[in-house]
């Protein structure tokens, strides 16, 4: 039976920020989606950062600084329900969607450093798997279609409407039922077993990384590097003391 015959599991973050080493996580949602695209089980989050909220993504994910510091959970017991309920998604079989994992998996494995919470991976015992990401497969089966490959463009691309963009809930459950219409439409990727599609997206992430490192070194920076590593970024070695 094809994966995209059972339930999937979707997660989303939205941060203060692009890095992963330094931003912090604001709202979080794991949504538990049938075959049939419907959602049967939710989980969200508002949380305090502990740091202000820049105003540039506080006009993309409508969250000001004041609403997380009354509103928002406190940071690190957060944290922790957020890391069990993904990693006990994972343990159970369910495959995990996440648009651009390397980014929201990253953010997610620093904020466990940064809290003392065990992480995904230390729950686990190795790195998050099956985790299935629409923008490395899209980028995969469709290598030069011309336009954006953020999720409301696949949303539009792939026919999937995404109401309330930048919504922590409506961005997982649109890209999980986006990867389904993907896993359709290409239908070698949707036969495809869990363990393979997991290990063919973490050899075309690397080398989508390397095509923009190439690209970047031309054009912009010769010393320019894109990290190609998939679905984890390695944390950075602390300075010897």
């Amino acid at each position: 039976m094809s994966w995209i015959s059972g339930p999937l599991l979707a997660f989303d973050l939205e941060t203060t920020g692009t890095d992963v080493e330094t931003d912090r996580i604001v709202t979080a949602a794991v949504v538990r989606l049938e075959a049939d695209g419907s959602v049967s089980a939710e989980l969200t989050w508002l949380l305090d950062p502990g740091v202000a909220i820049p105003e540039q993504a506080s006009a993309i994910h409508g969250i000001s600084t004041e609403r997380a510091r009354e509103h928002g959970l406190p940071a690190a017991a957060a944290i922790e329900e957020i890391t069990r309920a993904v990693a006990d998604g994972l343990r159970s079989g369910t495959p995990l969607v996440v648009m651009n994992a390397r980014y929201d998996l990253s953010l997610l494995d620093r904020e466990c450093r940064r809290y003392g919470v065990d992480s995904v991976s230390e729950r686990l015992g190795d790195a998050p798997s099956p985790v299935i990401d629409p923008l490395v497969i899209d980028k995969h089966v469709d290598k030069y279609r011309k336009g954006k490959r953020a999720l409301h463009a696949l949303c539009a691309h792939y026919g999937v409407r995404l109401d309330d963009a930048h919504d922590a809930r409506a961005d997982a459950v649109a890209a999980a039922r986006v990867v389904r219409r993907m896993a359709e439409k290409h239908r070698p990727v949707g036969a495809m077993p869990l363990e393979e599609l997991h290990g063919l997206q973490v050899r075309a992430a690397a080398e989508q990384s390397l095509s923009l490192q190439a690209y970047l070194r031309r054009t912009a920076d010769p010393a320019a590097v894109v990290e190609p590593a998939w679905p984890l970024v390695p944390r950075r070695r602390e300075p010897a003391a």
